[in-house]
């Protein structure tokens, strides 16, 4: 008698979080989004948003791959121009959240148990329609996902999230130097190379 085999199934790939900074610069968003395009890299979700240093955003980007796929990618990213940092979570402990907005379909019948479940998961509501309700929830992805297959079997018109955000636990002296490479301070020059700008702005007669 011969023994049935099991077929294997594939784990999926994880995910890996990464914190880019980066100048503010026409077409940086391209050039790194193309990076990881060229070189087969998912992207499962990106958020970015300005930062703490004027001239400078941050990018956090959640990749699908192993970590010879992440490590690769930082080594490709490290050699662009317009990049100023790059952390990666897997490394340290780190906060993350996310938001989302769904909009329900509501009933007479289905009306408060749907803001039951709402108020269950701290959420918001943001649009109050006469056959929809538009909720806010923040919070991991897991709760964001969690919230989403709540609502599903009342039916769910749209949704839209906005991608993960995340900072490393801890104050700045706290982090490694294999996370965070320096000081704040080394985000200086990032900062000034709009200063130049300025200066041969003011050196421009004014002719009007």
């Amino acid at each position: 008698m011969t023994q049935a085999t099991i077929p294997h199934q594939r784990e999926p790939n994880p995910e890996q979080l990464l914190s880019i900074l980066v100048r503010d610069e026409p077409r940086v968003l391209t050039r790194i989004t193309a990076l990881f395009g060229r070189r087969g890299y998912n992207i499962k979700s990106l958020s970015v948003g300005s930062t703490e240093h004027p001239g400078v955003s941050r990018m956090t980007i959640v990749v699908s791959g192993d970590r010879g796929v992440v490590e690769q990618a930082i080594r490709q990213l490290e050699k662009l121009h317009d990049v100023v940092r790059i952390i990666d979570h897997s490394l340290e402990k780190y906060v993350d959240r996310e938001l989302v907005l769904v909009k329900v379909a509501i009933t007479p019948e289905n009306r408060v148990e749907v803001r039951q479940i709402a108020e269950d998961f701290r959420s918001r509501i943001v649009d109050v329609g006469r056959h929809a309700l538009t909720f806010e929830v923040t919070g991991d992805e897991g709760k964001l996902t969690a919230f989403i297959e709540q609502m599903r079997p009342f039916g769910i018109l749209e949704t839209m999230r906005t991608g993960r955000i995340a900072l490393t636990r801890g104050s700045n002296a706290d982090i490694p130097g294999h996370v965070y490479h320096g000081e704040t301070q080394a985000l200086k020059p990032a900062v000034q190379i709009e200063q130049p700008r300025e200066e041969r702005a003011r050196e421009v007669p004014n002719l009007f």
